[in-house]
């Protein structure tokens, strides 16, 4: 199952099912569990730790250090779920600073040349486009789809079931449900086809979308939008979403 090119430095941890392809590299603080496929030249190293049943494609990088200059050499981890298809040429840094993380969660599509800089948390059934590109300490909710070459700046927060248009230039938090697209990002709408999937009923995004019109489409100053929505709309998706606006750090795309 491993081919006999393969550099397996001695300390790491690999189940014994583990397939991994030509001229690939594993480092020492490396633990991969059982199921995971890895392709030819590919580069694992750093405090990585990769799940079950994953598929990671030739020429990924994973765990090499931070693209971080106040990164001086400390002891940070990068940590991969179960179930990911990882593509060709992907790279996924550790976080920086002791006991800094980077974390992947399940059942995500991470597409060729993607990159997930350090800090970063992507959740579950995340889909990043073809290199779609996340700066540090990105935080990504479950469901959400980034586009190709879309690019987040530090700090942001995707919500949930969120779908960011191909070639945006997100520097805002982008609420969960909507639909983004620009450069700068603006919300354009609901997305509506996302939450089909998800299985939201038909009232629920009826309640979203009127929502949205007056979050996103009116002229309201956004705290006075927010206090109109929250007493004439409720559900739990509209507790969600308002939560995470009011929790905003870096401002909310609008």
């Amino acid at each position: 199952m491993i081919h006999p090119t393969v550099i397996i430095n001695s300390g790491s941890k690999i189940a014994s099912d583990v397939e991994i392809g030509p001229y690939t590299v594993i480092g020492g603080d490396v633990e991969i569990a059982s199921g995971t496929k890895i392709a030819s030249f590919c580069t694992i190293s750093g405090y990585t730790k990769i799940g079950k049943n994953n598929s990671i494609f030739s020429n990924a990088v994973l765990g090499s250090i931070p693209q971080d200059l106040k990164y001086k050499g400390e002891k940070s981890y990068l940590i991969i779920g179960d179930g990911n298809k990882i593509r060709e040429f992907t790279t996924m840094n550790p976080g920086t600073g002791e006991g800094g993380r980077t974390e992947i969660g399940n059942n995500n599509l991470i597409m060729a040349y993607a990159h997930i800089a350090h800090d970063c948390i992507v959740g579950n059934n995340v889909i990043i486009a073809n290199v779609g590109t996340l700066a540090g300490h990105v935080e990504i909710e479950d469901g959400a789809i980034l586009g190709g070459l879309a690019a987040i700046h530090q700090f942001v927060k995707v919500g949930r079931l969120a779908i960011i248009g191909g070639g945006s230039k997100v520097t805002q938090d982008i609420p969960p449900f909507s639909m983004c697209d620009g450069h700068p990002a603006k919300v354009r709408g609901l997305n509506l086809e996302g939450l089909k999937r998800a299985g939201y009923s038909a009232e629920d995004r009826m309640i979203l979308k009127k929502a949205f019109k007056v979050l996103f489409l009116s002229k309201h100053p956004l705290s006075n939008a927010m206090e109109i929505v929250s007493k004439e709309y409720k559900n739990k998706e509209i507790d969600s979403l308002l939560n995470f606006m009011a929790k905003s750090k870096r401002g909310i795309c609008r």
